[in-house]
């Protein structure tokens, strides 16, 4: 039976909304592991000679490089930072782990995790394996062991339009098809949550795709710039899509049973107008619902209000029938502590520090006429308590931050715990240490006050 209907609004729990908002509850680390930058696997043997080495596009030219590593990768993602070098040099000699995005608790020590589309875009990808692994953190040792990686691939054909291996056998999907950000086990299946269409994309467990399907809110197919029917026009003027590019399913969550997934957008919806949805001044996402058996969206959505007009979420899992975890960020890198002084910016530090990086607990029951779930209370990742020590990097004075431009996995570990890590963004981001390349880091949070939050 399913739990949570939408329930009549009152301005009592309107208020007790926003109130509830702002509860920080407490974090408290007692695991650090470590899947150092540079882990890159070879391809299959059967893959076309060219993936043997990734991020030929990747260069700030977005010109083909042939040549492994000669060109310095350098991260500047904001506007108002200076560019700094992270240590590694494109292209690079097989193909990337990370950054991992979305994670799945497999129940026996491991994780279900992917790596996202490759190098940030579509024009710069085409050479990045889709891929999903199977990982286990070792807690004592801090080491992160890959179990397994599979290789995201169509060879029935079931892609509905032309991928970047076309004409190959085996036809494995890139970067330049899809940018898969989520993952969740349905029985023997695989459903992938995608920035481009938006797309689901459903796999075996071996990989292969079974089916792909388009995106619709309210009954009306969504689409991004980067939708293959989306053309840019013969003459200048405006395209029409619904929604901004790299804001597709960064997120997504699944019922217990596997009968229902909730797929959520990074970024608002795009109105007729061209503006963000929103609702009292403060922007909005939406979770949709879609129906695993049958294969099309219920036409319900939920609502999460964002706590800024910029920031983006990182993943979605539910932890029970009704409530979920939520990473909400800023799109911001690095210490305080190594912040720059006023001024102009620097690459020898931090122009941009991390200031917003959360995990809410949400509560879907609680939704109110509207749609607008209860945010119950947050997680502050920039504040987590560490007593033992147990911080492998980033630690200092009893706590530990997590100043990662990107947090894209969060799950349930057990009634107590949650597991949490970024996504590295390889070779781009340099939020830990000023000059060198971030590393995947997964951390074990004792967070249950947040869990037993109502």
């Amino acid at each position: 039976m399913r739990a949570y209907p939408f329930l009549a609004a009152t301005a009592v729990l309107a208020l007790a909304t926003q109130v509830a908002a702002q509860t920080k509850y407490p974090a408290v680390l007692e695991g650090h592991a470590i899947l150092p930058a540079m882990t890159l696997v070879p391809p299959p043997a059967d893959a076309p000679q060219e993936l043997q080495i990734s991020g030929r596009y990747a260069g700030p030219s977005g010109q083909r490089v042939d040549a492994p590593e000669t060109v310095p990768a350098m991260s500047a993602l904001s506007d108002k930072a200076a560019p700094r070098p992270t240590g590694v040099s494109f292209p690079l000699k097989g193909q990337p782990v990370q950054g991992l995005s979305g994670i799945k608790n497999l129940k026996d020590g491991t994780f279900l995790t992917l790596s996202d589309n490759g190098f940030g875009s579509k024009a710069n990808s085409p050479d990045a394996m889709l891929t999903f692994h199977v990982v286990k953190p070792d807690w004592k040792s801090g080491a992160v062991e890959r179990v397994s990686t599979v290789f995201l691939s169509d060879p029935d054909r079931k892609v509905p339009f032309r991928i970047v291996n076309e004409n190959t056998p085996k036809r494995y999907l890139t970067g330049g098809d899809f940018d898969i950000e989520s993952i969740q086990p349905v029985g023997d299946t695989l459903w992938f949550g995608d920035e481009f269409g938006p797309f689901l994309i459903k796999t075996d467990r071996a990989g292969k795709v079974l089916q792909v399907f388009e995106t619709k809110v309210d009954g009306k197919v969504v689409r991004s710039p980067d939708h293959p029917v989306v053309a840019m026009p013969a003459v200048p003027g405006a395209v029409k899509f619904e929604v901004r590019r790299s804001k597709g399913f960064e997120g997504m969550a699944a019922s217990a049973d596997g009968k229902f997934l909730y797929p959520l957008l990074e970024g608002p919806l795009l109105t007729a107008s061209g503006e963000p949805e929103a609702k009292d001044g403060k922007r909005f996402l939406r979770i949709l619902e879609f129906d695993t058996a049958k294969g099309e969206y219920t036409g319900k959505s939920f609502k999460y209000t964002l706590e800024a007009p910029n920031n983006s979420i990182g993943d979605f899992n539910l932890i029970d029938a009704t409530s979920g975890l939520i990473i909400e960020r800023d799109d911001t890198e690095g210490d305080s502590a190594q912040a720059c002084l006023e001024g102009a910016p620097k690459p020898d530090c931090f122009n941009v520090p991390a200031k917003f990086k959360r995990i809410y607990k949400i509560d879907m029951a609680q939704a109110d006429a509207d749609g607008f779930v209860k945010k119950v209370g947050y997680i502050d990742l920039m504040d987590i308590d560490d007593p033992q020590k147990l911080a492998r990097q980033g630690g200092k004075d009893g706590k530990l931050t997590f100043p990662f431009f990107t947090i894209e996995n969060v799950d349930l570990v057990d009634a107590d715990r949650i597991i949490v890590g970024n996504d590295n963004n390889l070779p781009f981001s340099s939020g830990r240490a000023l000059g060198k390349v971030d590393d995947n880091e997964l951390i074990l949070l004792k967070v249950t006050d947040l869990l037993q939050a109502k």
